[in-house]
Order: structure tokens, then sequence, then C-alpha cells
């Protein structure tokens, strides 16, 4: 499990105090960032000439608000890996390590050119499986 750490930001807030539903996808997207930096890869994932990995599907599961202020834990699991594609679960804690919401996407390899699916190389792969699901 990959761990990292944010804060809600007042921007983030609808005019209750309480994270706007949709910016739970750029915070989980910066946890995604930051596990991708932990990989420490040859190649640069976000930027070159070979593959992109857009993401094919997404859900949001909430179960506590998240407040302007919180501290929270964004926890990354790898729910599924596959030759081209994998699944990532994130769970968001808030200070008290309740689980507030849960986010899952769905992320495919794609070459740039062609822009059809595209295996990942084993370095991404042997990076992925560190933090898969057993």
């Amino acid at each position: 499990m990959f761990i990292t750490k944010n804060k809600i930001s007042f921007h983030d807030c609808d005019p209750a105090g309480i994270l706007f539903f949709g910016r739970i996808y750029e915070i989980c997207h910066s946890a995604y960032e930051d596990l991708i930096t932990k990989f420490n890869l040859k190649e640069d994932y976000w930027n070159n000439m070979h593959y992109i990995v857009p993401i094919l599907k997404s859900e949001a599961h909430y179960h506590k608000p998240l407040k302007h202020g919180e501290k929270i834990s964004i926890q990354i699991l790898v729910k599924t890996l596959k030759s081209s594609s994998f699944e990532l679960q994130y769970e968001i804690l808030n200070a008290k390590k309740e689980i507030c919401v849960v986010v899952y996407t769905v992320h495919v390899f794609v070459d740039k050119i062609t822009w059809r699916k595209k295996a990942m190389n084993n370095e991404i792969i042997e990076c992925f499986k560190k933090y898969q699901i057993k």
C-alpha cells in the first residue's frame, strides 16, 4: 500500500465548507503522481514518445464528509493489474483513520501514435506489483 498525505484547502470546498465532490479526483490524481514518482522510472511516465495512460473509468463512493482544513491520508492499492491496464483503489481517510471516500480508476496504456492499446513495459509492471492487492 502506498500512502501520501494532503490537507483539504478552502478552494476545494463548497459554500458549506465540505469538499466539493469533484475535487476528490484532483486529490487522487495528485496521489497517483506521487506513486509514479516513487517508482523512480528510467523513462518519463508523463512525457515520452511511446505511450500515454488515459483513464477509462472512474467511480467514487462517499462515506463521510471531508471539511476545510482536515488532514487526510490517501492510501493507494493496485486492485487489478493486466498487461496493458490497471485499476487503482484509493482510500481517503480523515485524521481519525475513518474511511471517508473510496475511489476507483481504471487506466490503460495506449500507443501515442496509433492510439491502440499497448503492453506496459516490465519496469512499470514490477513497480505496480509492489502495491497490488493480494
